[in-house]
């Protein structure tokens, strides 16, 4: 089953079903008025959600054609937003690129932040940046939606509370990171809203490729059109979701909608590209001693997206860079 959540003036917009080739939907207005309402009451909710998705496949409701134009966020905000970093490969190159070495508990402890949750940007958005000099850079990644996750949960229980998985872009300013870093008190600032796929799937809609606690497939990026990069989102994962749920449940309960980042995907193999400009520029430095890639300037435009069997299971996050110009 895929949601979605369409605009219609209020603050967290109107749930609806999608059908399987992505270009149909359906009101869910009956059953729930927001993905928020849903997951709330999500043993009861998700039933006939599901039903209303068999009948929309089935030509059995006429649905309407969906516009992605209209799409915000699946959770247009959420009530907590937490980011991990499972990627060991990444972690190692995007430290060396600020000269940090990474932490003596890099495969036994997760490295996780808390974003802001409180306004996500749509999946067709733009990025509003205000000065390019802040080094802005895209971030492709893979993310669950929780149910009630209760304190102390194990990872042995943990992916049962995983209700529905979505793409991200979590959007980093580089050059903001070390200053506010230095401070001891981790991201703000430097992390503005990050963005999510069209669709929020189940995990059922991902067959196979859903194992461990882990997506097994592609991540695609295009920066400007042109393959950015495509690493396997499952095989280097080292810390699962199942992990990430339990580290960030150890000393207090989640609530339904939490929104948990599996961080950058990463993978060794370097044909297999990157998810994000700074492990490219770290890979330079290396290489050759000198970045070469820019980060992101206004007109440059980010595509994310994922495959499985030929069907694009989350839509595609598709961002354009423009100039932020603050209200008068």
């Amino acid at each position: 089953m895929r949601l979605c959540t369409r605009r219609n003036g209020t603050r967290d917009g109107e749930l609806l079903v999608v059908s399987r080739d992505g270009t149909k939907a359906a009101s869910a207005a009956g059953i729930a008025p927001t993905l928020q309402a849903a997951l709330d009451d999500w043993d009861m909710a998700r039933p006939a959600l599901e039903r209303v998705s068999a009948a929309l496949d089935a030509g059995q409701v006429p649905g309407f054609a969906l516009d992605l134009a209209t799409l915000s966020s699946p959770l247009p905000r959420a009530f907590a937003w937490v980011d991990g970093s499972a990627f060991i490969n990444h972690v190692i190159l995007v430290r060396k690129a600020r000269g940090a070495a990474p932490p003596p508990t890099l495969e036994t402890d997760p490295l996780m932040y808390q974003g802001g949750s409180d306004a996500f940007l749509g999946p067709l958005e733009p990025i509003p940046l205000q000065d390019p000099a802040f080094g802005c850079d895209f971030e492709s990644e893979v993310a669950v939606i929780t149910g009630d996750v209760p304190q102390a949960t194990p990872s042995s229980r943990a992916a049962g509370h995983i209700r529905l998985l979505m793409l991200c872009n979590d959007i980093s300013l580089r050059n903001l990171i070390p200053e506010e870093l230095a401070k001891g008190f981790g991201f703000l600032v430097s992390k503005p809203s990050s963005a999510f796929s069209p669709f929020a799937v189940t995990p059922d809609e991902l067959g196979d490729a859903w194992s461990g606690a882990r997506l097994h497939l592609p991540l695609v990026t295009r920066l400007n059109t042109e393959r950015f990069g495509d690493p396997d989102a499952g095989s280097e994962m080292h810390f699962s979701f199942a992990h990430l749920i339990a580290h960030v449940a150890r000393t207090r309960p989640l609530r339904a909608g939490t929104i948990v980042g599996s961080g950058t995907v990463s993978n060794v193999d370097r044909s297999r590209g990157s998810s994000c400009l700074a492990e490219r520029r770290m890979l330079e430095v290396i290489d050759g001693g000198v970045a070469k890639t820019p980060f992101l300037q206004w007109g440059d435009r980010v595509q994310i997206d994922m495959h499985l069997a030929g069907r694009n299971v989350f839509g595609t996050i598709d961002q354009v860079v423009t100039r932020f110009e603050p209200e008068p």
